[in-house]
């Protein structure tokens, strides 16, 4: 059974950095894409990065240029953060779509995807 576990979470200041990593246990292929998502309290959970097999990244608007999403492809998937604001407070979760033991990750017959269960940043003002 993969899952997928988020650390790093944590109480920062406005304007302080944390990098949040998410591990996959279990057995996979290899890694599809990745994304980071947020969900702040009152609001939707929402996209805020992704990196792709051919390391493409991209970003939510809203924090292009202070945060980065890094990834192994296989294992890891980690997401920089500076300059928090207190607005960026919630629960980070990570989501990857992977293959099957065995395939490719451009196998698109053999993908399926996992959300991890969240980390909470809160940053304060």
């Amino acid at each position: 059974q993969v899952q997928l576990v988020e650390s790093g979470g944590g109480l920062v200041q406005a304007g302080e950095s944390l990098r949040l990593s998410c591990t996959i246990s279990g057995p996979i292929g290899s890694i599809n894409n990745a994304n980071w998502y947020r969900q702040v309290p009152g609001k939707e959970r929402e996209w805020v990065a992704k990196v792709t097999s051919d390391r493409r990244t991209e970003y939510l608007e809203a924090v292009r240029g202070r945060f980065t999403i890094y990834s192994d492809m296989h294992k890891t998937v980690d997401l920089q953060m500076r300059s928090l604001k207190p607005e960026e407070t919630g629960v980070y979760y990570c989501y990857v779509v992977y293959s099957l033991p065995g395939y490719s990750s451009t196998y698109v017959r053999k993908l399926t995807s996992t959300w991890g269960q969240g980390t909470q940043v809160t940053v304060s003002s």
